[in-house]
């Protein structure tokens, strides 16, 4: 599935208000007072349910709600009546599917005033990737992974602050792939994993007054390491049972480590006139990695076979990056606006690789490289006002990139070094206007064209131009916009040849009346497609003069309606839908049986030139208020997702989910 889809996917699923946790609270809006201290709280407690039918690997990837009890949700705020708590003047949980479902997460915030405060956020991902239908359905991972964050600051208040912090990152699980031994035509032996990977940041800083500016100084440490086992310890026969490649034993370990140390640095300051902000960073980072592999059991021709991979090296990687933000405010009707930034990367390392097969060293191959990314843009911009109604703004922006590489390769007492460096330069102007013909209603215009003279890749921004447009109106209770925006580049560079073209249309209104009654709707349409020069090999024979060609037309919509009846029942409904209608074949025409014998490669790729799916979502919540401190609650969610780009519907499913729960104070 392409990003464009991926991202309308999610728009989609914003455009409504999940069903679970319910947004409502129970119990005094003034909360209630104990011991010099004022409590606000509420939990929801439920069941959870979902029936499907369809392909259960991709249900558990987009949405993987499953049956079982639950704390969908809680809210706990403690503040201090008076402003001097012993412990602490204002505490503050909230909490998020904690029990049992696949997206869980807690935050909890103690501060006391003038003299601390402490953030602290936990998340866990239940993460299920089933991969595509390719090698056999051997490509998946069952992960879990757990995120937490904590940040402490002392003397919150005060012109004087000092920082510690601590991020954790792991990621645990199984996995499965596929390994080819033990020559390139070679058979596919299946590869469990065992996942195990961690991060750990360590933060200290602090903040002070300087000269009527502010500055900024945090120092942090982190590391990566992943230890991830892979082994196959029984005889397989592998996944072509006519190759005579089998494999009796396999153990791989490639731990990988890495550290990044880094300084970051920030002044500002602002006042009436203008603004400053500056920014450095240097991160220092190395990685160490090291690949051990041993492999015993027989080839295509049934010899025995014992070889042993030994890879091993380490790189660095030093990236220092800064910027300069200046706004100036002569007057109430103009703002001026410039912006510079650097930004440079070094990559430099080298491996060596090493392999012994059945007690005989084939060979050390020794490869080093370097690779160096230095990037600088400005960008300036102006804003005039002219009267109440109308304004203009203008901007040119300038960005230069250095790109030098260095590869080598040493092989016995053969040694091949090559050099290479390329300079990429781009300037854009932009130019709009922002109109207001009467009272909340505005309209705003612009456009920008830009040029570079060497892109660097065949998809890279070379000659091309956009144009936006934006429409609101906004009153009391309606809100009603619309937006266009459309981007054209057209790009070659010595092998290949790129265009594309993408348009997007939006419209939301919403209408709240009352407190009792409010809707809300929006529809979004992108079109993109692209037109990129191909070379690749078919039957031995390179091929030159083929395209790549994609077209899609994304639409997407959402509908939401929330009423109140009697003042004790809350009714909620919503829908949401996202279809990719392709270039507009027929679904039949798309899933044809593979081109005959002979065919060109322009009528083997016609297939993949567009992917139609549709994926639509709709629900319903009912919500009842039993007691001054007591909900019921009851909701309905169906998931729909179909592919219409394969013979075989493999990834098509349809999953009915529900939920039943209490929300209660105390």
């Amino acid at each position: 599935m392409r990003p464009h889809v991926f991202w309308f996917l999610a728009m989609a699923a914003l455009g409504q208000t999940p069903i679970a946790p319910t947004p409502h609270a129970t119990g005094s809006p003034r909360g209630e007072n104990t011991s010099g201290y004022n409590v606000l709280n509420s939990f929801e407690t439920g069941y959870r349910w979902f029936t499907l039918g369809g392909n259960y690997g991709k249900y558990r990837s987009d949405v993987n709600f499953g049956n079982g009890i639950r704390l969908l949700g809680g809210s706990l705020r403690v503040n201090s009546r008076e402003g001097h708590g012993r412990l602490f003047d204002e505490m503050s949980l909230n909490t998020r599917g904690l029990g049992n479902d696949p997206y869980q997460s807690a935050s909890l915030r103690l501060e006391k005033n003038r003299w601390y405060r402490y953030d602290m956020l936990w998340r866990l991902n239940e993460y299920f990737n089933p991969a595509l239908p390719i090698a056999g359905g051997l490509h998946q991972m069952d992960t879990r992974r757990r995120f937490q964050d904590h940040d402490f600051t002392l003397f919150p208040q005060s012109g004087f602050k000092l920082f510690a912090g601590y991020t954790r990152n792991t990621q645990t699980g199984p996995a499965l792939s596929t390994v080819q031994l033990f020559d390139p035509r070679g058979d596919e032996f299946p590869l469990l994993a065992s996942i195990d990977r961690r991060r750990n940041e360590y933060r200290l800083g602090g903040e002070v007054p300087l000269y009527g500016f502010k500055l900024n100084v945090l120092r942090g440490w982190d590391r990566f390491e992943d230890d991830t086992p892979q082994r196959v310890s029984l005889l397989e026969r592998g996944n072509n049972p006519a190759d005579n490649t089998t494999l009796s034993s396999l153990r791989r370990t490639e731990p990988y480590q890495g550290d990044s140390p880094y300084w970051r640095l920030t002044l500002f300051r602002s006042s009436r006139r203008f603004a400053l902000n500056a920014r450095y960073s240097n991160v220092s980072g190395r990685r160490d990695f090291l690949f051990d592999e041993v492999a015993v059991g027989t080839d295509r021709i049934n010899a025995a076979r014992n070889r042993q991979i030994l890879v091993a090296g380490s790189g660095s990687r030093p990236v220092v990056s800064g910027s300069l933000n200046l706004t100036l405010l002569p007057s109430e009707r103009v703002t001026l606006t410039h912006h510079t930034s650097f930004h440079n990367t070094r990559m430099d390392g080298s491996g060596a690789y090493r392999e012994v097969e059945n007690n005989r060293t084939a060979g050390t191959i020794l490869d080093f490289q370097f690779l160096g990314i230095r990037g600088i843009q400005t960008i300036t911009d102006a804003t005039l006002k002219l009267t109440n109604t109308f304004g203009l703004y203008g901007g040119y922006h300038y960005a230069t990139r250095r790109i030098r590489s260095t590869q080598g390769q040493r092989f016995d007492n053969f040694t091949d070094v090559v050099r290479s460096g390329q300079d990429n330069r781009i300037h854009s102007g932009l130019g709009g206007i922002r109109l207001r013909p009467a009272k909340g209603f505005t309209i705003q215009l612009d456009a920008e064209i830009g040029r570079a003279d060497r892109p660097f890749y065949p998809i890279s921004e070379k000659n091309y131009h956009a144009i936006n447009a934006r429409a609101q109106y906004r009153t009391r209770a309606v809100l009603l916009s619309a937006t266009t925006r459309t981007l054209y580049n057209n790009n070659s560079v010595s092998l290949f040849s790129h265009s594309s073209r993408s348009r997007q249309y939006s419209y939301d209104a919403s209408w709240s009346p009352s407190s009792k009654l409010s809707f809300d709707a929006g529809y979004s349409k992108l079109h993109l497609d692209t037109n990129t020069g191909l070379a690749f090999f078919a039957a031995s024979q390179l091929i030159e003069d083929e395209r790549s060609v994609y077209v899609s037309n994304v639409h997407a919509g959402h509908l939401g309606l929330r009423f109140e009846i009697h003042r004790r029942v809350d009714l909620q409904a919503g829908y949401s839908m996202v279809k990719d209608t392709g270039d507009g074949r027929s679904a039949a025409a798309i899933v044809a049986p593979a081109p005959p014998a002979g065919a060109t490669a322009r009528q083997t790729l016609l297939v993949s030139q567009t992917f139609p799916l549709s994926f639509q979502s709709p629900s319903a919540r009912l919500s009842v208020r039993l007691h001054n401190k007591l909900r019921w609650n009851a909701g309905y969610q169906h998931y729909g997702y179909s592919e219409d780009f394969f013979q075989l519907t493999y990834q098509n499913y349809r999953a009915h989910t529900g939920y039943t729960s209490l929300l209660w104070s105390f």
